[in-house]
């Protein structure tokens, strides 16, 4: 049968994530589903791959749960081989933010803006600003044009970042990320420091591009899963290029360098058997194996 993909997340008190995790984890087994749920008592955020009737009996389930029972499912296509394992865990937060406690996108963040309302922005020539929340290696195979890259490592580099985002105060300025879990809880934090007029893409760049498939997203999306990208049709352009040569390319690989592990693109001529290193300096590194 076809696979499919389930991306959902909410910022909801959760009074017991440990009850929900195990009543959610029993949930997915039942329906055979692999993939990564994180529940904290901050909310929900998950990706799971099933077949199409499996995933969508989960998904009807799952919003039987009062708290969860607007939550947006973003559904795609799946390969049936996008996860290995099924892992449900309680954690502090649905993001790694490590933001103080009082940034909180339950109590305030920012104004969603629907794909329809950001088409038009584009075809109007609003003047904004969008600022791309994900990591810096998610916005090299594929990012909103004209978009400001922070350069993140983590998103809880955030703060460490925010000089470079200073000069946009006084701007429109739209926070996108994958499906709208981290810029929902970044432009709240933007708005604790002193930015005004902000506002977070509303189901992220996957309701986007759902809908206006090669419309001012130039790229490919990037996923964490193993299909690493994903593309919705349409007349697109490719803007990865291959940290070693620089060639047009989508691939993405790990640096055989243990000490490094960078996850950057490679093209294919540079993609070695033995393992692609990210540099010069990281191949020509031996990695000295600890003595205990």
């Amino acid at each position: 049968m076809k696979p499919q993909v389930l991306l959902f997340y909410k910022y909801v008190t959760i009074e017991d994530p440990l009850a929900l995790m195990q009543s959610v984890r029993s949930l997915a087994e039942r329906h055979n589903l692999l993939g990564r749920i994180l529940i904290a008592e901050e909310g929900i955020n998950g990706t799971v791959e099933g077949v199409l009737e499996d995933t969508e009996t989960f998904a009807k389930e799952l919003l039987e749960d009062t708290r969860l029972s607007d939550m947006n499912i973003k559904r795609s296509e799946g390969t049936g081989e996008s996860f290995n394992k099924l892992c449900v865990k309680v954690r502090d937060e649905i993001v790694g933010t490590r933001f103080p406690k009082h940034v909180d996108p339950r109590v305030r963040t920012a104004p969603r803006l629907s794909a329809e309302e950001l088409r038009s922005w584009y075809e109007e020539g609003k003047d904004f600003v969008v600022v791309d929340m994900r990591n810096d290696y998610e916005y090299q195979s594929g990012h909103f044009k004209d978009s400001v890259n922070p350069g993140l490592a983590n998103s809880r580099d955030l703060p460490e970042a925010l000089p470079k985002l200073e000069p946009l105060k006084d701007k429109t300025v739209l926070t996108v990320c994958t499906g709208g879990v981290r810029c929902e809880k970044m432009s709240a934090f933007l708005l604790e420091n002193g930015f005004e007029d902000v506002y977070q893409l509303e189901n992220g760049m996957h309701g986007y591009m759902e809908k206006y498939p090669g419309k001012d997203f130039e790229g490919t999306l990037y996923t964490f899963d193993k299909r690493l990208t994903m593309d919705f049709g349409g007349d697109r352009s490719v803007v990865g290029r291959c940290k070693r040569c620089g060639d047009s390319t989508e691939k993405y690989v790990n640096c055989a360098n243990d000490l490094c592990h960078l996850h950057f693109i490679a093209c294919e001529t540079c993609q070695k058997p033995e393992g692609t290193h990210c540099s010069l300096e990281c191949e020509e590194t031996v990695a000295t194996p600890l003595h205990v």
